[in-house]
């Protein structure tokens, strides 16, 4: 069965998120097995330059480079990155599952994803060219993935 991970900075503190998130890692169990990362988000202070936040792009990069399982296909959530139909997706996932048994989703922090991190990653998508909370984010991710395997299953959900 294929892994997803996705690491991702920051906690969840809206109730109504965390149940979307419970309900599609509830629903995807069937397809996948799925493994969230939650790792915690450097303070920003009020007053924030290039150089302050570099460095907390850095911490929060190194952290993440850390949790990568070796061998896992990483793909980075990035406003740079390629952008697919639901469609497009899907196939995009089902070719990945032929070639290894582990892909890593990666969400990064306010500030964003650094370019280390970035050099690191096999493949960047962009759910789109708007700025969206990166909590909020992580629920599109996974219902995306739910509507993936729905779509190569030729299972009701997706039109």
């Amino acid at each position: 069965m294929l892994s997803i991970n996705i690491i991702c900075i920051g906690k969840i503190k809206e109730n109504y998120l965390k149940d979307a998130i419970n309900e599609y890692s509830k629903r995807l169990s069937r397809y996948c097995k799925l493994n969230i990362i939650e790792l915690p988000d450097e303070k920003i202070p009020d007053k924030l330059n290039d150089s302050l936040s570099n460095e907390i792009k850095s911490k929060e990069c190194n952290n993440i480079i850390n949790h990568i399982k070796k061998d896992s296909y990483i793909i980075a959530l990035d406003l740079k990155g390629k952008q697919f139909t639901s469609e497009e997706f899907s196939s995009n996932l089902d070719n990945l599952s032929m070639e290894t048994s582990s892909i890593t989703f990666i969400i990064g922090g306010s500030l964003g994803l650094n370019d280390e991190l970035l050099n690191k990653c096999n493949q960047k998508i962009c759910f789109s060219k708007m700025t969206f909370p990166h909590q909020l984010i992580r629920v599109f991710l996974l219902e995306q993935i739910f509507r993936a395997f729905k779509i190569s299953n030729s299972e009701t959900y997706h039109r």
